[in-house]
């Protein structure tokens, strides 16, 4: 016999009243782009209503477990500032939140489900990974289903072998007949045949539920009102409904996301080298432009906010309706969260860009005596990672070996004889330079243009090229020759010169 004063007790713990939402993921390897994005969107279905946020984690699948994933769900909606209401580390009053240490309720709720006649004990001899298939994934196997012979057997011989020690499953009894129609948010009313469905596995031969059957129970005893997963699950949602129906439980809204594709054809994979939020992040990504990009990949703002791209948390949350979720798949393009990330530094002060930029800064320039605070502000509107900034400045602690062709340039109007010319002109000039500083730099430069008669750019480009070594750089002549100290500036200039010379004899 069940114990209905536990099950009345499971009940009265129940939250009411209020939207209730759960991200439940299982650590089973990195946080990839779909998973943040259920993250994001089951936190802003709940802050937009006033509601409660809650993190589970969904631990039952040991064999699939990945060293180290828990630290990484949590680091990342602690930095995404997915701020959770009820989870393992703070309690709340519905817990224990994490699957592995309700393996006694399962068993307890399994076997209220076979009184209940919706579920049987499966004596059969069949391999493990009938008893849990991958997610979203169905047997199919309607044959087995309608001739497995453990479902017509009577509870009370069903009960004898349990007590005499024979291996079981516990298992769904779905109807052979009839229908099953569910509502989901994004794709409307779907309804399957019966017999189109499997008798999957709730509960396994080692007593822990499968993920089917335990996602169910710990969102009704959850008080869950929303459950956000993606569109893989739609095809055991009509299983999930029969198991709410079964215990008698109101069935939650649900929110199925469309896929996140890495092109039209396939979907994301970190198999196939596509970036978790760690690596975007190790890309030199911004926290909040990988945010902003994920709420608005299969989610778009209305009405008035209709073109609007840029949001903070804040704005996300008070913008977000159900009704903008779009059920068409949606394409990850790299190039457009470089362009969300480009925006986002170039809002930042000169101050929290600096703090961003050093670390990478240092990684290129080793010279202490060269300052990142005079680096950064020309990185600042120049690059759409930060992982982008070593690169842009190699030239900085040691002057690479070039090509003297970089000093002929079209539109500056200069050639090796002519940067030869220029440089012989501005090495005095700058030589003579007492107070070493940007405004000086430039008026040496552009006064010996002026004289000359000639554009700045033919004076400017050859001093440019001595000092760098490169045709593209971060800040021009008169910026790098500030950075780089007058000693060193006029040390790379007569270089120049040598080579000039060298070449035009």
């Amino acid at each position: 016999m069940v114990d209905q004063k536990y099950f009345d007790e499971m009940e009265a713990r129940i939250p009411k009243g209020r939207v209730r939402t759960r991200f439940a993921p299982s650590p089973t390897g990195y946080m990839h782009i779909g998973n943040l994005r259920t993250a994001l969107y089951t936190y802003l279905i709940a802050k937009k209503a006033g509601g409660t946020f809650v993190f589970r984690l969904e631990d039952t699948d040991k064999k699939r477990e990945v060293k180290g994933s828990e630290e990484v769900i949590y680091r990342t909606l602690k930095e995404c500032g997915l701020t959770y209401d009820e989870g393992p580390d703070i309690g709340g009053p519905v817990g224990p939140y994490v699957q592995s240490e309700r393996q006694d309720i399962y068993g307890r709720y399994a076997e209220l489900l076979v009184e209940r006649g919706h579920a049987y004990y499966c004596f059969c001899d069949k391999a493990d990974e009938a008893e849990e298939p991958s997610e979203g994934k169905e047997a199919a196997d309607k044959f087995a289903k309608i001739m497995d012979p453990c479902r017509e057997l009577s509870l009370e011989e069903a009960k004898k072998r349990v007590a005499a020690g024979e291996s079981y499953v516990i298992r769904q009894k779905v109807p052979t007949e009839g229908t099953t129609t569910f509502h989901d948010i994004s794709y409307g009313e779907i309804t399957v045949p019966n017999d189109s469905l499997d008798d999957q596995v709730l509960l396994k031969r080692d007593g822990l539920p499968t993920y089917n059957f335990a996602n169910v129970v710990d969102d009704h005893l959850m008080g869950i009102t929303h459950v956000v997963r993606g569109s893989e699950y739609l095809a055991s949602a009509p299983k999930y409904n029969l198991l709410y129906e079964g215990f008698g439980w109101e069935i939650p809204e649900y929110v199925h996301c469309s896929p996140v594709m890495r092109d039209a054809q396939h979907k994301m994979s970190k198999r196939h080298g596509d970036p978790s939020y760690e690596d975007l992040k190790h890309m030199g990504l911004l926290t909040e432009a990988i945010l902003n990009y994920v709420a608005l990949l299969g989610w778009s703002p209305r009405g008035e906010l209709a073109e609007k791209e840029f949001f903070t948390l804040t704005e996300l949350t008070e913008a977000f309706e159900l009704e903008g979720i779009s059920k068409s798949p949606a394409i990850f393009d790299m190039e457009k969260l470089k362009y969300f990330n480009a925006e986002y530094i170039r809002a930042k002060s000169p101050e929290e860009f600096l703090k961003l930029a050093e670390p990478y800064i240092r990684t290129a320039v080793k010279n202490e005596a060269i300052s990142p605070a005079k680096i950064a502000p020309l990185l600042q509107p120049r690059c759409e990672m930060l992982s982008d900034i070593p690169d842009k400045l190699d030239f900085f602690d040691e002057l690479p070996d070039y090509d003297i062709e970089l000093y002929t340039n079209k539109k500056s109007k200069t050639n090796a004889d002519v940067s030869l010319n220029m440089l012989k002109k501005a090495l005095p000039a700058l030589s003579s330079v007492s107070d070493w500083n940007m405004d000086n730099i430039k008026l040496v430069l552009t006064d010996i243009a002026e004289a000359e008669g000639l554009k700045n750019a033919t004076v400017m480009w050859p001093v440019r090229i001595a000092v760098s070594g490169k045709a593209v750089t971060p800040g021009g002549v008169v910026e790098i020759c500030d950075i780089l100290g007058k000693e060193e500036s006029i040390r790379r200039m007569e270089i120049g010169i040598k080579k000039l010379e060298e070449a035009v004899g």
